[in-house]
């Protein structure tokens, strides 16, 4: 019984294209770039500035405490002192479901929403930030809900058992829309002028900012705070900040039609039996657990956590198995980011460059360090600074492509350094973090060091990155501790950018909140 279903990558294009009018005549007519905005907020070009980041948030109150509502409170303190906050992703669970927007996402951060001292008459579809929020869609914002659960069918075992579990699963009547609730949430949904007029009179009221790619969208804090598309770019502070969705360049290259193809398949589709028996024992096992004994509830986050994981592996092994695969990667994406690189090193006023997404190429999160997604990602994303980097040639001056790169996905805060991988994404600063509220995962047993094999014989191990900081869920039993987590970072007036990170850390444990610092780094 799947929990929830992964729209194929093409459905996810077409979809967001159609929501945004992608390439409309009129927009075409009056010269917009539909993946641009500039934040209005009349201090943009200040080099010194501030600005938070949290990621895999969207997460409801559960059991007496609410992760992502104690995150969002660490960081009203430097509210006013930060630009803007840049979400890696996953900003509502367990679906994407517009119906969850108000618990899971406006309850939380109401004091940077307009009219946020009454959240509760705040449409999802209505928001507008008075700190510019700036998220990235994640894997659960286009998650559906199969048609067996959706229809809530209680004529088979697996769904009775369900509904008599105990976990919190945040899982209403329907999902995302195929990631229809997120597009209307942050996204500048043109699709709903249905009259040329109205269309072109919106489009020249908001899409006045001139750059040198055409006009494009003036993101206004507190008056009009839509993004452009799926994906974009802003400059702030002399930094070009690049914002990808990665939901539609992760999936894996299908297995081969050989022997040892048919081999890995097979463990595969042992696997996914073994899983899904896993899952319904833990729906089991919830059933019995009584929400109200403390000892209990933690034994429910923890099963609601494992069933979650269950449910992400699955979805990856899926990925592996599907053999009527119509579009494997987001070609038109990949190269828009690569042509945006290049244009970025050649603009003399630009100092540095930082790219979020959601799915981390590199982590040592328990769950994603080895999935084919992850290994997807680190491919096509290579690709693409490879490509940059050959076009720029000495022009870099043996500077990193990128000063940054901030994920999600993975369920904890962690920083890390490539070392050298053999390709232009050596010696980079990767940040992921994906601890802001949902349920954290532990770091792996192998430990702090990446190794990759390559060559084609698959017997040269290579060390292509190590981590330098691991903040997830750790400890057993009584001891058991979650530290949930934001971040806020500080870029220094330096000819080259300098990052002060400041992790933000909040930690759960024996059902009460406790202090948690960590040294700011510098990176």
């Amino acid at each position: 019984m799947k929990l929830v279903s992964d729209p194929a990558i093409a459905k996810k294009i077409r979809k967001m294209q159609q929501r945004v009018r992608w390439q409309d005549p009129l927009i075409l007519e009056k010269n917009i770039d539909q993946t641009r905005l500039v934040l209005d907020d009349g201090r943009a070009d200040d080099e010194e500035f501030s600005f938070l980041v949290v990621g895999d948030s969207g997460s409801g109150k559960h059991r007496g405490h609410n992760p992502q509502r104690k995150v969002a409170e660490l960081m009203l303190p430097h509210h006013h002192e930060c630009r803007f906050m840049l979400h890696t992703g996953d900003v509502i669970y367990l679906v994407g479901s517009s119906e969850y927007y108000q618990q899971n996402f406006i309850q939380p951060y109401r004091e940077f929403i307009l009219g946020g001292d009454y959240p509760e008459s705040i449409a999802y579809d209505e928001m507008v930030f008075t700190l510019p929020i700036l998220p990235v869609p994640g894997n659960h914002d286009y998650y559906d809900l199969p048609i067996l659960l959706s229809l809530a069918s209680l004529t088979t075992f697996p769904i009775r058992q369900l509904l008599r579990s105990r976990l919190d699963l945040d899982v209403g009547l329907h999902g995302s829309g195929k990631g229809d609730a997120y597009a209307r949430a942050f996204l500048d949904y043109l699709k709903a002028y249905q009259f040329p007029g109205d269309l072109a009179q919106h489009l020249d009221r908001y899409y006045t900012a001139k750059t040198n790619t055409g006009r494009c969208l003036s993101y206004q804090p507190g008056h009009f705070t839509r993004l452009p598309n799926r994906y974009y770019t802003f400059r702030y502070g002399g930094i070009d900040f690049f914002a990808l969705d990665s939901n539609t360049f992760n999936d894996p290259p299908p297995l081969p039609a050989t022997r040892e193809g048919d081999a890995d398949r097979k463990l595969l589709q042992q696997r996914r039996q073994d899983l899904e028996r896993e899952k319904m024992q833990i729906i089991e096992t919830s059933a019995k657990l009584n929400p109200d004994n403390p000892i209990e509830a933690d034994q429910l986050d923890d099963l609601h956590a494992k069933l979650s994981q269950i449910e992400e592996i699955i979805v990856d092994i899926d990925k592996q198995l599907a053999t009527d695969k119509t579009m494997l990667t987001d070609i038109e994406q990949l190269d828009w980011l690569k042509q945006r690189l290049i244009e970025s090193w050649n603009t003399k006023e630009v100092r540095g460059r930082v790219i979020y997404f959601h799915h981390p190429p590199y982590v040592t999160e328990a769950t994603k360090w080895e999935q084919a997604q992850t290994l997807a990602i680190r491919s096509r994303l290579r690709g693409v600074l490879d490509a940059v980097a050959e076009a720029l040639g000495s022009l870099t001056q043996e500077r990193p492509l990128v000063d940054l790169i901030l994920n999600g996905h993975a369920h904890c805060l962690e920083y890390l350094q490539t070392l050298d991988t053999g390709h232009a994404d050596s010696h980079l600063h990767w940040i992921v973090c994906g601890g802001s509220g949902f349920s954290l995962r532990r770091q792996r047993t192998e430990g702090a060091d990446l190794v990759e094999t390559i060559g084609n014989a698959g017997k040269e191990n290579r060390l292509v990155a190590r981590s330098h900081l691991f903040v997830g869920r750790n400890g057993q039993g009584s001891q058991k501790k979650r530290p949930y987590s934001g971040l806020r970072i500080d870029v220094q007036c330096e000819r080259y950018p300098k990052f002060v990170v400041r992790p933000l850390v909040a930690e759960w444990h024996q059902r009460q909140w406790h202090n948690y610092e960590i040294e700011p780094f510098k990176i």
